[in-house]
């Protein structure tokens, strides 16, 4: 079997899917599924796309800049922001033609919703399960494709810069092997495991961005992470279902212990406030009032229009007995996206020449201090789009790839167990929404000793050890910006 391609992308989420299909079909593409392919944090989106497409009503991409601007505290990148803002509606026609069902009206015209930070009803869904009607439409697209070689339940170990492209250790059914590439696409999500409780996929360790760190990418902004307001609190799972923030634009009302209305203490957007604001306006409500209890109510919508609009949330609500026509939805802030990652230029290439990043692993700065609801859909297609383009024109130019293998290290030894559930248990006292800088520095020293052990060690390279170096790294780079 030849093992050299022109491009391996790791991930099989929005970014990685749609930047193989956005490559020319002459061009050889190993695609590296780390768990099954339907398993990704794509596949949970539940809210939608935002995009400016086919205007109507008085939106314009100006106001999707400025909204944009807005949420993220003007610390976005202008140059991205605007290629994010102009490229959506091709990125929108584009998925359409693949066959992606949004929700359309009586009329036949594509609906649009609210959500929260936006000015505008601009959010295309299919109903509350948009990432998982995305991916699933981008995925048997590229399983369609001849130049597409799709490997599941591959764990990507290992990745080094070589003569002329780059080498990458997989393990796939207990066994190694070596493949070589002209380019390589990290594409890897996002890195919830790294907390206690998160919204993210059993997948998002942090892989892509420790690889790329060690490969000597520039990482920017790790300690930018998102909370998102309201997921499913049963207080006990550790990956906590999300209430989508289209239940608020929709209407819902925030509730605290007491059953009260809130938000007007906190912001003159209420409900509708970003993301960060209502999740800090929680943690002081619960401060103040001395319980973690709080609620979403939008009972008074009725159960024909809730169980229509909503029927995935509506049901899972259900498996928990909780009718959501006519109970509150308990809810509490949770980790659930990363606004920083590896830093790419505007054709989503790393410092490192030839090694791209797309999706959550990215930094493109599009979301400054604070993502927009429904823009992380959106620069999976902008962004995997932009890299597949320059990676299409550097391909123009052939370029000899050099053979390596990988080699096994002899007379390894399993990690130690319970270090990944020591860093999730630091990494959500430390810095959980409102920081604790004690208990940060804290952190820092010891996860600085769960590093140094790791790479010392003589571990077997297997999903436990590469998992846990992920998450040591993920955790060291963020504590090491916020003490």
């Amino acid at each position: 079997m030849d093992n050299n391609y022109d491009v391996i992308i790791a991930g099989a989420g929005v970014g990685g899917l749609y930047t193989a299909l956005n490559l020319p079909e002459t061009v050889k593409i190993l695609l590296i599924s780390k768990r099954e392919l339907e398993l990704c944090n794509s596949a949970l989106a539940q809210g939608g796309v935002a995009a400016v497409y086919k205007p109507v009503d008085d939106d314009n991409i100006s106001l999707h800049t400025n909204d944009t601007f807005i949420a993220g505290r003007f610390k976005n990148n202008p140059d991205t922001v605007k290629i994010l803002v102009t490229e959506a509606a091709n990125e929108i026609q584009h998925i359409l033609d693949l066959g992606v069902d949004f929700d359309r009206d009586a009329n036949g015209e594509l609906n649009r919703t609210l959500e929260g930070g936006h000015s505008r009803r601009r959010i295309f869904h299919h109903k509350d399960s948009t990432g998982a009607e995305v991916t699933a439409k981008l995925r048997a697209a590229v399983l369609s494709r001849k130049n597409i070689t799709v490997i599941a339940d591959a764990m990507l170990c290992r990745l080094k810069k070589i003569s002329g492209g780059f080498a990458a250790d997989v393990l796939c059914n207990e066994e190694h092997t070596t493949y070589t590439s002209r380019f390589a696409v990290l594409a890897t999500g996002g890195i919830g495991r790294v907390y206690d409780f998160t919204t993210n996929s059993a997948i998002a360790t942090g892989d892509g961005i420790a690889l790329a760190d060690r490969l000597g990418a520039e990482i920017k902004n790790l300690s930018l992470i998102q909370f998102h307001p309201t997921a499913y609190n049963n207080k006990a799972s550790r990956e906590c279902f999300l209430i989508s923030e289209s239940i608020r634009g929709e209407g819902a009302y925030l509730l605290n212990c007491k059953k009260e209305r809130f938000m007007q203490n906190y912001d003159d957007r209420l409900e509708l406030a970003p993301r960060d604001v209502v999740s800090r306006s929680i943690v002081l409500e619960s401060r103040k009032t001395g319980s973690d209890e709080f609620f979403l109510d939008i009972r008074y919508k009725g159960r024909e229009y809730l169980s229509g609009r909503f029927p995935m949330i509506f049901e899972f609500l259900l498996t928990q007995g909780i009718d959501m026509s006519e109970d509150l939805i308990p809810i509490f802030p949770c980790q659930h996206y990363l606004m920083g990652g590896i830093n790419v230029n505007t054709k989503s290439e790393t410092s490192v020449e030839d090694l791209y990043a797309v999706g959550e692993c990215s930094h493109t700065g599009v979301h400054g201090n604070n993502r927009l609801a429904s823009n992380s859909l959106l620069e999976a297609l902008v962004f995997g789009h932009q890299a597949a383009n320059d990676i299409a024109e550097k391909l123009k130019t052939p370029e000899n790839v050099e053979d390596y293998t990988f080699t096994q290290p002899e007379n390894s030894v399993p990690i130690p167990t319970g270090i990944r559930t020591e860093i999730r248990h630091i990494m959500q006292h430390a810095y959980f929404v409102i920081p604790d800088k004690k208990m940060a520095l804290e952190g820092f020293e010891r996860v600085s000793e769960i590093r140094k052990l790791l790479e010392s060690g003589n571990f077997t390279i297997d999903k436990d050890f590469v998992e846990a170096s992920s998450l040591a790294d993920v955790a060291y780079l963020i504590l090491k910006e916020v003490i």
